[in-house]
């Protein structure tokens, strides 16, 4: 079966087969070259990091890759596949070949007010609007997106079967790093550095003993649960002295027993 020009959750089948990673090393590149001998000149992949972390932005990127041997970035892959060094190495590779690419970053802020899949879908589409030249034809990682003036397929799983999509995830994933890295550099305590917002057990140490900080995602109900015990901590901090002011050292309780002794 063909890859439709529409948005659909499933995985389209290149030369007759479903589209799923393979031991060939050019496998990554099947759906391209289908799409190219369809008439469809420019395509784009689109993919998004931080989906599943309590803590950080959503990142999404697009990406153009040219056809041929300068489309063969080396060592390309899902991001999640690559070490950290090996994602950097590709990222420039990519940067350097690509012939169009896009980043957008999405705050805290607006994950909180629209929820998650409203805002990855929403940060997908603008990645892909920003690409100069704009693509004949989009694939994107796992969702369809609405309100592209282009065709499309959504591919499950698809920065694995996908130069494309693989070569977004590695952009945003460098790019969200990147990000994390900074933000530990502001919330030391939480050790962004590690898990760049994800829930490791560090992490909700770190939540638990100081609750969340701007940075984290209200919309999590680990980072709620944090707020709200830290919350009720604080609000049982001793007096100055040591001792806790239950209300019985308050002037107004004072004058109220004081009349016992007139």
């Amino acid at each position: 079966m063909a890859a439709r020009p529409t948005h659909t959750r499933a995985a389209p089948v290149v030369s007759g087969r479903r589209a799923l990673a393979d031991d060939r090393t050019d496998a990554l590149w099947d759906m391209e070259r289908t799409l190219r001998r369809r008439g469809f000149e420019s395509i784009a992949g689109a993919d998004e990091a931080g989906r599943g972390a309590c803590a950080g932005p959503l990142v999404a990127a697009a990406c153009v890759l040219p056809a041929g041997r300068r489309g063969r970035v080396p060592g390309l892959a899902d991001s999640k596949l690559l070490t950290a060094a090996a994602r950097e190495r590709v990222y420039a590779e990519i940067v350097e070949r690509a012939v169009a690419w896009s980043v957008v970053v999405l705050p805290v802020a607006d994950l909180d007010a629209r929820g998650m899949h409203v805002t990855n879908i929403e940060a997908l589409r603008r990645a892909v609007c920003l690409l100069d030249p704009g693509p004949d034809y989009v694939l994107t990682d796992g969702f369809p997106v609405p309100g592209l003036a282009r065709p499309g397929l959504a591919v499950w799983k698809g920065d694995r079967v996908a130069a494309c999509v693989a070569a977004a995830s590695v952009l945003a994933k460098v790019t969200r790093d990147r990000i994390m890295l900074d933000l530990h550099e502001r919330f030391p305590e939480y050790d962004f550095a590690g898990h760049k917002g994800y829930i490791t057990d560090v992490h909700t140490a770190a939540l638990e003993r100081y609750g969340p900080c701007p940075e984290h995602r209200m919309r999590f109900v680990n980072v709620r649960s944090a707020r709200d015990a830290h919350a009720a901590r604080t609000a049982r901090v001793p007096a100055p002295g040591g001792m806790v002011d239950d209300g019985a050292m308050r002037p107004e309780s004072r004058a109220l027993t004081s009349t016992e002794d007139r």
